[in-house]
């Protein structure tokens, strides 16, 4: 099996998918990957260190090496790419929010910008059950730095809430380097929280 992969040229989440595949056909004590993307580096490196491997990461010509190594005997590879940021409580739900966008709703963009802020300062009312926050397409512009929204979402960090934001769309909008909080996601990782959440609210 070759343990090592040049994913250069692919979007998220393809080189993590690729290392995803990679590792349930064998079990290798080290891998490396090529990548050529900031956002790729930061999912491909976050998933291996979720499967067990110790992680490092260097700047190469046109993007970066990624090398992971385990111990023998540490066990079979997880399927789940990420585990749960805190555990759940007895009796509460997990509820998971999708920020798809900058404005709540239909007609007016500034009445809708202010409605989806007003939507991110309530959402502690939703105690213990508010689970996660995922931000893709404009949305991701709410962790970023001048963002009013980035105090809100750090006091939700703060709580426990995990704040995640599509690695592709940071990119797209010229904003991954000026994310203030939270960690860069991908729709692997996305999609697997949709299945572990007891409900998603999409707005």
């Amino acid at each position: 099996m070759n343990n090592k992969l040049d994913c250069r040229g692919q979007n998220c989440p393809v080189p993590v998918l690729t290392v995803k595949k990679t590792l349930e056909e064998a079990s290798l004590s080290a891998i490396t990957v090529l990548v050529d993307n900031e956002a790729a580096r930061q999912n491909v490196c976050r998933f291996l260190e979720h499967q067990g491997y110790a992680v490092g990461s260097e700047g190469i010509e046109g993007g970066f090496r990624i090398t992971g190594t385990r111990g023998e005997g540490t066990g079979a590879v997880a399927s789940e790419p990420a585990p749960p940021v805190r555990e759940r409580a007895t009796g509460r739900r997990r509820v998971m929010v999708l920020v798809t966008g900058e404005h709540m709703g239909r007609g007016d963009d500034g009445l809708g910008e202010m409605l989806m802020f007003n939507f991110l300062k309530t959402l502690p009312e939703m105690g213990p059950d508010l689970w996660r926050v995922a931000f893709v397409n404009g949305g991701v512009k709410f962790t970023a730095q001048g963002s009013d929204g980035v105090p809100i979402l750090q006091g939700l960090a703060d709580a426990g809430v995990e704040i995640a934001s599509c690695g592709v769309c940071l990119a797209f909008f010229h904003v991954l380097e000026t994310m203030q909080v939270g960690t860069v996601t991908n729709m692997l990782e996305i999609v697997t929280w949709m299945q572990q959440a007891d409900s998603v609210i999409t707005v």
